[in-house]
C-alpha cells in the first residue's frame, strides 16, 4: 500500500476521516498477514514510511502507525503519505546461555 489520505471530506468531520484512514490501514495489514507465506517465511512483516509528502518519508516500525497518523493529527495536517510494503521474514533464534 503506497497511498496519499487526505484529511479533509465534504461531509465527515476531522476526527472521523482519521478514524477511517487508521481503520484502512488496519484491515490492509491483516489482510496480508492472512496471506500464504512463501517457503522459508515464518511471519509477514511490514516496511514502512510515513510522512506529510512522499518525497519527505521516513521509515517507521509497523507498531508506530497509529501514533503517527495521531501525530498528524495533533498537527493538523492537511494530508499525509503512507507506505506498507509486506515483506516475508524468519525468526532470528536466540543463542544458548551456558
Amino acid at each position: 500500500m503506497k497511498k496519499t489520505f487526505a484529511l479533509s471530506h465534504p461531509k465527515l468531520s476531522y476526527q472521523r476521516v482519521i478514524e477511517v484512514a487508521k481503520n484502512e490501514v488496519k484491515k490492509y495489514i491483516k489482510q496480508e498477514r492472512a496471506r500464504a507465506l512463501p517457503e522459508g517465511a515464518d511471519f509477514w512483516g511490514f516496511n514502512c514510511k510515513f510522512g506529510q509528502v512522499e518525497s519527505k518519508a521516513r521509515e517507521i516500525h509497523e507498531g508506530d502507525i497509529n501514533v503517527n497518523i495521531s501525530s498528524a493529527q495533533s498537527q493538523h495536517w492537511k494530508s499525509f503519505y503512507l507506505e506498507v510494503v509486506p515483506t516475508p521474514k524468519t525468526r532470528m533464534k536466540r543463542p544458548k546461555e551456558d
